[in-house]
This record gives structure tokens, C-alpha cells and sequence, in this order.
């Protein structure tokens, strides 16, 4: 949030608890939300590695799509394949402009009845606007602010949550389900942000409370910060929307061709129909002139989001949208927009920090490996 927003931050339900934990808030998409506990960014971090770490996400926009038509309708505004999408069954997907660029990014959930939508915190105002504009006239959109959104992550993140609930443990990774957890109705997905194993529920609000403080209670479990959420994120080659793609960004020169099923693409059974299909066909059958790749520092120096790349003359090749010292890896990570001949594994290029040139090198991503329960 910008420092002249005069409007007063909100809270997630689950700020008292924050504070009584003695997290160090801070703004963050209009939310007071904590950046890090006692414990700090670093063992966080570890934590989630190793253990499991929760998290409070319930600043991200949850939203139903209701209606017969709601997944033909939405399919007119993201590249993914939603009509084929099975019950139970949680897909990644992008709001995408005319120009091919990405407005947001978002996890879709086919439940019995609706589909179920998680989309960032600082476009959700936009996104539901987008969705009532555009579909609002073939299903109806439901906003869920009654409802927080929890993060449980890492290995040990499901001998947790089965004490709870048994039956949290037979949700394969990107799968989800109704779940009674310490009194509470909740829909549970195994998915995340960290690259580890672990769970998102959505819990009713005036629940919340009691389910974080249930979850705390087990011996596997610490609170968690965005400080560490961003790490974890970008250790496992995660984008974060603002950051790594924005509106001028398209899929192709992300990196994320996976996300759109072969159904979506040119010559498949339901290919374009979307914003942008035209720009983003041609991405991906003519190619692209610059994309997203993983960087590792050869130097023990963070470079930092915003760092111009330039190559062995000082000639300007991109520039860093996200780096960090990666606290699992041991050493500087980063994401950067390159041109394509210069973004083959193993090239070596340089970060200017300081006046300096640091050398660093094109590696594939994540950083360090996934570990999703499939």
C-alpha cells in the first residue's frame, strides 16, 4: 500500500492472535498483516522446510462462481482448461488483457455445486469487478469476505492437520474437500505457496480463531510471516503477481506455457476465445524475445528486485523481479526477465550492485525442489 493512502488498514480475523504472538506487522495490500514473529524471517523459513509453518492468507480474495454455465463462462476470460476441470479437482490459472498481458493470477477449485476461486489480495477488488462485468450475466458471483483463509506448510504439515481430521490425508496435491476441523466446516485444498506439502483452508471467519490456535497447539507447528512466505516462494521459482508478472507480462515470457492445457492452445478443441488469445497464440508458436529465468549468485551478495543484468561488456540485458539470500539453498537466488539468447542454463551474466558487476549464472528452477504430495 502506498505510504499517502489515508484509509485505515484492515484486519484479517486473525489479528488479535498476531499480536499476541508478537508478530511485526506491516501494511500489505491494505492489510495489517505480519511480516515475522519473535523467532524472525530466518528460522520461519526453516520451519516450514523441515516442520510445518502456518500462515494467515485470509487477505486473498475468495470468491463462488455459481451457475451451469459458470465454467463455460469463465473459460471466455483465462486460457485454462475450467470445463474439464473433474470435482475435487484445483487448477492454476491468469485473468489475461488484451494485449496478452496477465491481470492476476488464481487457484480454481471445481466443487459440487460452484466453482471455488482464490485470487490475490491487492487485485481482488478489481478481479470481482472483472468477473461481474464480463460473466456476471451467465453465473453468479459470490464474494466470501465472511471467510479467513489459513496456510499449512511443509512436510509434517499433514501429521498435523489428521489429528484434526483423518481424512485430510487421502487429498493428493492440487485436490480439495470438505473437512470438519476443530468444530468448523471447512474446504481444504493440498496445495500452497512454499513448494512444500501442505494445505489452504477456508474457514468461516468467526472460526478461525480457534482453528489457528488448535493448529499452534500441535508440536509440528509455528506461526509464519509474509517474510518467510516470500523466501519459501521464491526458493521453490514461485511468481508473485506485481513482482515476477503484471498486465505488460505474458504467459509465454514467464514461463508459464504448463498452465495452459492443450485443449486452450492453437489447433485445440477449444483454443483462444479469451483476452489476448491472439498475442499469446503467437507466443507460443512464434516464441518470444525475452523470459523468465532463475539466477544464482556466484557472490554471497543478495541482488535485489529492480537490479539491471547486463552481460560481460555492460551491455543491458533485463533486469531482477525478485532475489533474495535463500535461506534453504545457501546462496543468492533471483528471478529475471533476460532476452532469449541470453537465458540458456549455465550462461553467465552480471548484476549491477554498487557500481559493481556480480557475477551470476542461468539455472532451471525451483531452486530447491518441490516436494508436493501427488
Amino acid at each position: 500500500m502506498s505510504a499517502d493512502t489515508a484509509a485505515p488498514l484492515l484486519h484479517t480475523p486473525l489479528h488479535a492472535l498476531h499480536l499476541e504472538l508478537g508478530a511485526k506487522m506491516v501494511p500489505f495490500a491494505g492489510y495489517a498483516m505480519p511480516v515475522q514473529y519473535p523467532a524472525g524471517i530466518l528460522a520461519e523459513h526453516r520451519h516450514c522446510r523441515y516442520e510445518a509453518a502456518l500462515f494467515d492468507v485470509s487477505h486473498m480474495g475468495q470468491l463462488q462462481l455459481r451457475g451451469d454455465d459458470a465454467a463455460a463462462a469463465l473459460e471466455t476470460l483465462v486460457p485454462q482448461d475450467i470445463i474439464g476441470l473433474a470435482p475435487g479437482k484445483q487448477r492454476y490459472a491468469f485473468f489475461t488483457n488484451a494485449q496478452g498481458g496477465l491481470l492476476d493470477d488464481l487457484m480454481v477449485t471445481r466443487r459440487a455445486d460452484h466453482l471455488f476461486l482464490v485470487v490475490n489480495a491487492g487485485c481482488k477488488v478489481e478481479d470481482t469487478r472483472h468477473l461481474i462485468t464480463n460473466i456476471g450475466h451467465r453465473c453468479t458471483i459470490v464474494p466470501l469476505p465472511d471467510h479467513a483463509l489459513l496456510a499449512l506448510q511443509g512436510p509434517k504439515a499433514v501429521a498435523a492437520l489428521e489429528r484434526l481430521n483423518p481424512a485430510v490425508a487421502t487429498l493428493t496435491f492440487m485436490t480439495g474437500g470438505d473437512f470438519d476441523l476443530a468444530g468448523a466446516a471447512c474446504f481444504v485444498t493440498r496445495s500452497g505457496y512454499t513448494g512444500e506439502d501442505g494445505f489452504e483452508i477456508s474457514v468461516p471467519a468467526d472460526q478461525a480463531v480457534a482453528l489457528a490456535r488448535a493448529l499452534l497447539a500441535q508440536p509440528e507447528v509455528k506461526p509464519a510471516g509474509l517474510g518467510a512466505r516470500d523466501t519459501l516462494r521464491l526458493e521453490a521459482g514461485l511468481c508473485l503477481y506485481g513482482h515476477d508478472i503484471d498486465e505488460r507480462t505474458s504467459p509465454i515470457e514467464a514461463g508459464l506455457t504448463w498452465a495452459i492445457q492443450k485443449v486452450r492452445r492453437p489447433g485445440g478443441e477449444r483454443a483462444g476465445g479469451y483476452p489476448g488469445a491472439r498475442v499469446i497464440d503467437s507466443h507460443l508458436t512464434q516464441g518470444v524475445a525475452v523470459k523468465r529465468v532463475g539466477l544464482v549468485g556466484l557472490e554471497k551478495v543478495p541482488v535485489r528486485e529492480g537490479t539491471t543484468i547486463v552481460d560481460s561488456h555492460g551491455h543491458k540485458l533485463g533486469r531482477v523481479t525478485s532475489g533474495t539470500l535463500g535461506p534453504t539453498v545457501h546462496e543468492p537466488v533471483a528471478m529475471a526477465y533476460l532476452a532469449v539468447n541470453h537465458a540458456a542454463p549455465q550462461h553467465e551474466v552480471y548484476a549491477e550492485v554498487r557500481g559493481k558487476h556480480l557475477p551470476m549464472r542461468v539455472t532451471a528452477m525451483p531452486f530447491t525442489p518441490h516436494r508436493y504430495h501427488r
